[in-house]
């Protein structure tokens, strides 16, 4: 690791500034207004405490701001003060006491601070919550810490610096160089040397080239990217300035799905901002550099992540892959060399430059150096966005950042890397996150998307789910993608329906390998394998929904029945009124009975049920349950 006494860590430069004290020492207030805080309704928190903060007659003495994604989104909304307390679950209803006891009077209001799920201790500094002390932020440094709108906070933070520096003082071969000494690798899924793509672009003659940020993060469950540009869209711009100085582009492209509406806005704006202020155009910094950057708004085609497909849409061509060489590098768009990394690995760039390679190089394992954000989804007590070391174990994620599983549950499996990714499961939670290692277990980093599974999950299904998405966006322009997971797919809506057949995991494991040799792309290579590794990994549930009929998990609709247990019932007539097709009957105060022919599997019984009388059952042992609670012998 570094010599801490020389070397800045981003973690702890990150605490030291985002307390975001007044130098008058009044209070400042900042709301995240990243998308999960947004859709829980931040804006409305955020306009309450101006109001309330004005009534109160603290206007003068409390900054009242937006930040972005400040990384907690299972507490949504969030807000955190001067003096590093963090709200969550907060409404507008709620502001005035938090203005009144705690900016007022000094006294945090308990029940809006972080509760611990092992200890139920309420934490009120946010740098005290597992969530955040577990983390290293360099690619988030400023998201959740600075105003994404203003220009002025993002300078106020030493931002452009590193662009200023790498064009006023270094050749665009010494940047290439401190970034290929960085160990810094795409942070977009397949993990190849962003230092040598660099050099392979700026050793292309042409008298016209491009540069290009993907940001159409498509994975389900992933949220990096998104977050990224809605909390601080300049170290994105400053990166792809620094880019375009190494390897000699004047025009670059930022391709950015159109379905993430507040990161277009704020990243207009950025580039309009940087604009007005000379950081984007002609003579940047007074050295006579140009670059001017424009934004592609992606229609949402998942297969456009892949780098050929997003350079025939920036085009106005159909997204459509081709087969490669001649690699971007050579001839990307409209046929001049053409560079392209995504949003992760863009932000990281200023701080590379600004700390130097070795800084960065110091975090991370070996062949992985830095470090990776993931978006936490799924089964999770802290769902939310988090960077870590390179290297770090999936234990280490999902249980010291992420908190562990939900409502005491057992941990499953863990999806990597989306639909493209696989399933990990519970006896390899110490793989390092690293690329070769999660390939070793048949999944991948991917852009940093991870969704837990607890044991109430079936993994047959979930299997099924990422198959569909992938197999819906195929661009069909080859067979072994387009008809080949069409097939898998029919493989396993027959097996979940409870129509399995003897061979249907075989033959299922043949056309994965099949089509993932054979395939295109990158959608089509890396469909299979959510398929592939499920079978490897939990093969005893495939083989239980083709040969028993059954479904261990109970999620599976044609495997399962609901039943009431007569001896937990209380005759409180809660399920009878709730069932949308009133297929429960029963007296008051009495054992209720659910008619499992009119049921249609809602699961709206067992939710509401206080007394967990509602059972699931699965396979052969349905009819018999079934009987039992209805007081047959069968």
């Amino acid at each position: 690791m570094t010599d801490e006494t020389t070397t800045p860590r981003p973690h702890d430069d990150a605490r030291n500034v985002s307390v975001g004290e007044r130098p008058d020492g009044g209070w400042t207030v900042k709301v995240c207004a990243g998308t999960a805080c947004v859709f829980a309704g931040s804006m409305a928190v955020y306009d309450a405490f101006v109001q309330e903060v004005r009534e109160a007659g603290l206007a003068d003495q409390v900054d009242v701001s937006i930040i972005g994604c400040h990384g907690l989104c299972s507490m949504s909304p969030v807000a955190v003060l001067s003096d590093d307390t963090l709200y969550g679950h907060l409404k507008p209803r709620d502001v005035a006491k938090v203005v009144d006891e705690h900016l007022r009077n000094g006294r945090p209001v308990e029940r809006f601070l972080y509760k611990d799920a092992q200890t139920g201790e309420r934490i009120r500094d946010w740098h005290d919550i597992g969530f955040y002390k577990a983390q290293t932020r360099i690619a988030l440094r400023d998201v959740g810490v600075i105003d994404p709108e203003s220009l002025d906070e993002y300078l106020a933070r030493g931002g452009y610096e590193a662009a200023r520096t790498a064009l006023t003082t270094m050749t665009p071969e010494q940047v290439i160089q401190e970034v290929t000494d960085s160990g810094i690798r795409g942070r977009g899924g397949a993990g190849f040397p962003t230092g040598v793509k660099w050099k392979f672009a700026h050793q292309s003659q042409s008298d016209v080239k491009y540069l290009s940020c993907n940001a159409d993060e498509g994975d389900p469950g992933a949220f990096m990217d998104c977050s990224i540009l809605e909390g601080d869209p300049h170290a994105v711009i400053e990166g792809m300035l620094i880019g375009s100085w190494a390897i000699g582009a004047h025009e670059g492209y930022v391709y950015v799905r159109a379905e993430y509406p507040l990161a277009v806005k704020r990243l207009t704006k950025a580039v309009a901002d940087a604009e007005e202020r000379g950081f984007l155009g002609g003579d940047v910094f007074g050295t006579g550099w140009e670059f001017n950057l424009h934004l592609k708004l992606g229609a949402g085609a998942f297969v456009c992540g892949e780098e050929t497909a997003l350079i025939a849409s920036i085009e106005g061509k159909r997204g459509m892959p081709r087969a490669r060489p001649p690699f971007p590098a050579v001839s990307g768009l409209w046929g001049r060399p053409t560079n392209i990394n995504n949003v992760e690995t863009w932000a990281n760039v200023p701080w590379i430059i600004a700390h130097g390679a070795a800084a960065y190089a110091a975090y991370g394992s070996e062949k992985c150096r830095g470090t990776k954000a993931f978006s936490l989804a799924g089964k999770l007590v802290n769902g939310g966005l988090a960077e870590v070391p390179m290297g770090s174990t999936l234990r280490e994620v999902i249980f010291d950042v992420g908190g562990g599983i939900k409502d005491g549950r057992e941990f499953k499996a863990v999806q990597l890397g989306g639909p493209s990714g696989g399933c990990v499961p519970a006896s390899l939670l110490d793989t390092p996150v690293d690329y070769e290692s999660l390939a070793a277990t048949g999944a991948i980093v991917g852009s940093g998307g991870m969704v837990v599974a607890d044991d109430t999950t079936c993994m047959v299904d979930l299997a099924k789910y990422f198959l569909q998405f992938t197999q819906k966006e195929s661009c069909g322009k080859c067979v072994p993608c387009r008809l080949g997971t069409k097939r898998m797919l029919e493989i396993l809506e027959r097996i979940t329906a409870g129509e399995g057949r003897e061979g249907d995991v075989e033959r299922l494991e043949s056309m994965a390998l099949n089509i993932k040799r054979t395939s295109l792309c990158g959608l089509g290579q890396t469909a299979p394998n959510p398929v592939l590794t499920t079978i490897r990994y939990f093969r005893d549930e495939y083989e239980a929904h083709v040969r028993e009929k059954r479904c261990p998990a109970g999620k599976c609709e044609a495997l399962i029945a609901y039943a009431i247990d007569p001896d937990a019932c209380t005759g409180c007539m809660l399920c009878a009124k709730k069932c949308p097709t009133a297929c429960i009957s029963g007296e008051k105060k009495q054992p209720h009975v659910i008619d499992t022919a009119e049921c249609i599997k809602c699961d709206t019984c067992r939710q509401v049920c206080k007394f967990d009388a509602v059972k699931v059952r699965s396979g052969d042992l349905v009819a018999a349950v079934a009987a039992a609670c209805e007081g047959d012998e069968g």
